[in-house]
């Protein structure tokens, strides 16, 4: 599986999505996409730009909200309107539940009690781990990776579960 940034805040499109997106599907490759959310600038627009921005297709990866920074001019619990405003949206939009992307200091203080019904990416390159969490759907364990095909280095994860598992959460 694959996860290709689509876009950030309320006004960026990654220049390579569109390439990276279909090549994916070319390879057979199962991938979703992810929106890098800005806390400082509004939620709705920033949902409809990667609705806007991604086309869903069956077996498809549910969307992903990766939220990585915290914001400079509002409250925690106005940046968790935010976040609930986006996940609401596009949740309505491709009928599916979002994923949560964000590290694990910031999963554990700021996000692990209300949004517990969301399915979580964590991020943690700090030390090797025998299990993965059991809440953790994905654990991100690298940026430095390299793989065949890609000039710069990638970030890598680890599913817990198994490929059927995996399908079974994909878009219908």
């Amino acid at each position: 599986f694959v996860f290709i940034r689509a876009t950030a805040g309320n006004n960026k499109v990654d220049k390579r999505f569109e390439d990276n997106w279909q090549a994916a599907r070319d390879n057979k490759i199962m991938r979703g996409a992810y929106h890098y959310y800005r806390p400082n600038e509004n939620s709705i627009e920033q949902a409809n730009l990667f609705i806007k921005t991604v086309k869903l297709k069956k077996g498809d990866l549910p969307p992903v909200l990766d939220i990585e920074k915290l914001p400079e001019n509002q409250s925690i619990d106005n940046l968790k309107k935010g976040l609930k405003r986006w996940l609401n949206k596009v949740e309505e939009h491709y009928q599916v539940r979002p994923i949560i992307y964000t590290g694990e200091r910031y999963y554990d203080d700021f996000l692990k009690e209300e949004f517990g019904e969301y399915l979580f990416w964590i991020a943690n390159y700090n030390f090797y781990r025998e299990k993965i969490e059991k809440d953790w759907l994905f654990w991100q364990f690298t940026e430095k990776a390299t793989l065949p095909g890609i000039k710069h280095q990638v970030d890598v994860n680890i599913y817990n579960g198994d490929l059927e598992q995996l399908q079974f959460i994909t878009v219908e």
